[in-house]
């Protein structure tokens, strides 16, 4: 089976998956291990690869998004305590005071904390600090979740770029260069996007307003169900066996403590969740099993629900992302030149074949389109495959043409950048998606358009600082 029929299978693998999610067929997790699946049965039937070569490439992806599960899973028992504790409570009640009925303020507020929290450059402890201190207010003030997703990750996606972020680093070692020459190359287009991530709150927050949205506003009645979970989630809170108003204190400092660890980096990021569960479950309610069963059990259903989708996504990237070596072995997706006997990904055939198509008008343009079509691109590569798997031949296609690798480098991360956190190939955007208790579908709708306007206008402004050629 030759690698354009791979890759064009692989395309309609992602476009099946992608209109099954966006008609509501399924719940993401059952999506994720169903085609990717149905395209596994027909490589093998074809001579791709064997089952026993199959079962280590499901392996491989889930050892790559076992730790994000734990994350997960910890993640949401946290903040649910935290919740049931009270502790946001006092901060949403703070926060209003500050922001009054101020929708504009909230949105920009928002993306404030997502500058501020993605400049240790990680998607998922980003999400865990934005998302559970702000869906509460959202809720309150009848603002839509999807628009605190949106901001969020534009806001997370100019942030992205810093130089030890990853798309940066793996952008500047295939071009062997160090990430912070890379890094002061695209640095004016950064401070553009961060301007430009803060005008798009702003708006938000109008077009918010505009609905209605404000502690006073009524929108429209499928927004009462949002309304009506809000004082469900109120009453729990409030509810004198769970809530520990007087260690408010204690809770922000542990809270803090978390993060702190977290943006520390030195433990995996599970962990500092891990132990802040066991350390709030003792502290808050005792060293009582039965208590601490009743707390773990409130939050089991979400925890669960996030749990499944990641090991859904273990086998999409194992299927769509592993390429093999001449023994069998799983080579990652990391690995930047495969070994000629090698059987390459499904990904890496889908880069080779829309690589062999751009190039036969447009060739001398590489970077403009590249550019262009990076968000789209964005939704059917992971990270690895698309700055590994997909930069090196896109580069090596631009020097047949005389363009120089730089410009296709920064089209390929500052435009995908803005993309990170919608695809559903990234393991954070799950997590946004399942903190935020948001469909992935909805994710996407909601966000896809602005983020791609949002990385032309970027694109735009690298043409006009001559970082990249018309």
């Amino acid at each position: 089976m030759s690698s354009t029929v791979v890759g064009i299978l692989g395309l309609l693998t992602i476009v099946a998956i992608v209109v099954t999610l966006f008609k509501s067929k399924t719940q993401p997790a059952i999506a994720f291990i169903v085609w990717p699946t149905i395209l596994a049965l027909i490589l093998v039937i074809g001579g791709r690869f064997s089952f026993d070569s199959l079962a280590a490439m499901i392996k491989a992806g889930f050892n790559s998004t076992g730790p994000t599960a734990a994350l997960f899973v910890f993640s949401v028992l946290y903040f649910g305590i935290m919740t049931d504790a009270g502790m946001f409570d006092v901060i949403i009640g703070k926060l209003m005071t500050f922001v009054g009925d101020n929708v504009i303020g909230v949105a920009m507020v928002t993306c404030i904390i997502a500058l501020v929290g993605h400049l240790d450059g990680g998607g998922a402890s980003t999400f865990c600090i934005v998302v559970p201190a702000m869906l509460p207010v959202y809720k309150r003030m009848h603002m839509r979740t999807t628009s605190l997703l949106r901001i969020a990750v534009l806001a997370m996606g100019v942030l992205n770029l810093m130089p030890w972020a990853g798309p940066t680093m793996r952008a500047a070692s295939v071009l062997g260069m160090e990430a912070g020459s890379l890094w002061q190359t695209i640095l004016p287009i950064q401070i553009a996007g961060i301007l430009l991530a803060l005008v798009h709150a702003y708006f938000t927050g109008v077009q918010e307003k505009a609905r209605g949205a404000g502690l006073h506003g009524k929108l429209a009645a499928e927004e009462g169900e949002v309304e009506e979970e809000e004082q469900t989630v109120q009453a729990s809170a409030s509810d004198s066996e769970l809530a520990r108003p007087k260690l408010f204190l204690f809770n922000i400092l542990l809270t803090v403590g978390v993060i702190a660890m977290l943006i520390w980096d030195v433990f995996p990021s599970y962990y500092p969740f891990m132990i802040g569960v066991a350390i709030a479950l003792f502290v808050n309610y005792g060293f009582t099993a039965k208590m601490h069963k009743k707390i773990i059990n409130l939050h089991a259903g979400p925890a669960l629900m996030m749990c499944s989708t990641l090991m859904g996504a273990a086998v999409l990237m194992g299927i769509l992302t592993s390429s093999l070596g001449a023994d069998g072995a799983v080579i990652s997706a990391k690995t930047m030149e495969l070994p000629a006997d090698a059987i390459p990904s499904v990904v890496r055939c889908l880069a080779g074949l829309v690589s062999s198509i751009l190039p036969a008008a447009l060739g001398k343009h590489l970077p403009l389109v590249i550019g262009i079509l990076s968000v789209p691109l964005a939704l059917a590569f992971d990270t690895d495959s698309y700055f590994y798997g997909m930069l090196p031949v896109v580069i090596g296609i631009g020097q047949a043409f005389g363009v120089e690798a730089l410009p296709i480098a920064v089209a390929m991360v500052v435009c995908r950048n803005c993309a990170t956190f919608i695809s559903p190939m990234v393991p954070a955007t799950l997590l946004g998606t399942g903190l935020a208790d948001v469909d992935i579908k909805d994710h996407i709708k909601a966000s896809f358009m602005y983020v791609w306007g949002f990385s032309i206008i970027c694109m735009i402004v690298a043409v006009i600082f001559g970082i990249m050629p018309l």
